[in-house]
């Protein structure tokens, strides 16, 4: 398997795994995708139609592979690639992808394009209903599901065998913002295959998994896709009409 492979399969296992996100049908054996035929991997990523479109996307501008580890970097976590993407082939892609699906609703994804990139955060912050359904009065379960479906940084506080007890920023909502709010502890996964993992270590969160292990620049870029399209949210009305 291909690094940009294996990195994405970490990152698509959580949600997967509890039926949110691609096929229903993805053999998994400890949060890599199983097979030895790195066809049939390809063909598994292929079928996560919210992400595989965004890997296109920014490999198909710079002239990378999709599972390209730095193109598969660049959707979960964020990176210089995202800062050259053009407007018009972003644009383009998002309205092709999602007017639709979206109907009146689609005004408010579109609004987010311009000053949004074509990175995990904005799918969930700008495309997926849940800030929709906050915004109408149903802060539970959507709070929880917007908090953990995003990618978050935590300190690695303790590790024990295939767990550990992770210190993260939880996003807190007052009724209009969503913003991010105090450290909460949580007991998360550990895959077998995953190194590094140490206490006092930064990591990336998805649902209830470390994803990786993140250096500074990994961090930073993260905080920054985050707050970046947290402000999106709170400046606009995304979030409110697609059902995916």
């Amino acid at each position: 398997m291909t690094s940009g492979a294996e990195l994405f399969a970490r990152y698509a296992f959580p949600p997967n795994e509890l039926g949110y996100c691609g096929p229903p049908d993805v053999e998994w054996s400890d949060g890599a995708l199983r097979s030895g035929d790195i066809d049939d991997v390809i063909h598994a990523i292929k079928q996560f139609e919210g992400a595989w479109p965004y890997l296109e996307l920014i490999g198909g501008v710079h002239g990378l592979d999709p599972l390209d580890i730095r193109v598969v970097e660049a959707y979960w976590i964020g990176n210089g690639l995202l800062d050259h993407v053009d407007l018009l082939t972003w644009g383009n892609s998002v309205e092709e992808r999602f007017r639709r699906r979206a109907g009146t609703g689609f005004e408010a994804i579109d609004a987010a394009v311009a000053d949004g990139v074509p990175n995990h955060a904005f799918h969930v912050f700008c495309v997926y209903p849940w800030v929709g359904l906050l915004r109408a009065g149903m802060a539970d379960p959507a709070l929880d599901v917007i908090d953990r479906c995003r990618i978050r940084w935590g300190t690695v506080d303790a590790v024990d065998g295939r767990t550990a007890v992770v210190s993260s920023s939880r996003l807190a909502w007052d009724g209009r913002s969503l913003t991010i709010g105090d450290d909460a502890s949580e007991v998360v996964r550990v895959p077998a295959e995953l190194d590094g993992v140490a206490v006092g270590g930064v990591v990336a969160l998805h649902w209830d998994h470390v994803c990786g292990v993140l250096d500074r620049r990994q961090q930073e870029r993260l905080q920054l896709e985050t707050t970046r399209h947290l402000a999106l949210v709170n400046d606009g009305e995304s979030g409110l009409a697609l059902q995916i």
